[in-house]
């Protein structure tokens, strides 16, 4: 099997994403984790986002967080999101779309 490469998602869709962490979770040998493991994962990252961009924000005592900390909290709760979605055998890409698609339709106050 190749291993893969971040590079390999340049330009892509979400979809190619979302196969992306499948492979490299595989990899890592993240991919035997239980459900209750990548939610909990999930959550720590987003708190971890939340905190950098709290600092960002000067909302916190401490204000020292960069762009690259804030960047590189999101790209965790979105890699973790993509990998709880092909555990769950979810197509985000279609699932965004479709989410979409109804959100259009809606109205907003």
């Amino acid at each position: 099997m190749a291993t893969a490469r971040a590079r390999d998602t340049e330009n892509a869709a979400l979809s190619a994403y979302q196969q992306y962490v499948k492979q490299v979770m595989k990899e890592r040998g993240f991919d035997e984790e239980r459900l209750s493991q990548k939610f909990m994962l999930l959550l720590e990252e987003a708190g971890e986002f939340a905190q950098a961009a709290r600092k960002k924000a000067s909302l916190a005592q401490a204000t020292d967080a960069s762009v690259e900390d804030l960047e590189d909290a999101a790209a965790d709760v979105f890699a973790i999101l993509l990998d709880l979605c092909n555990h769950l055998e979810i197509d985000l890409e279609a699932a965004f779309i479709t989410r979409e698609h109804k959100n259009q339709s809606r109205t907003w106050e």
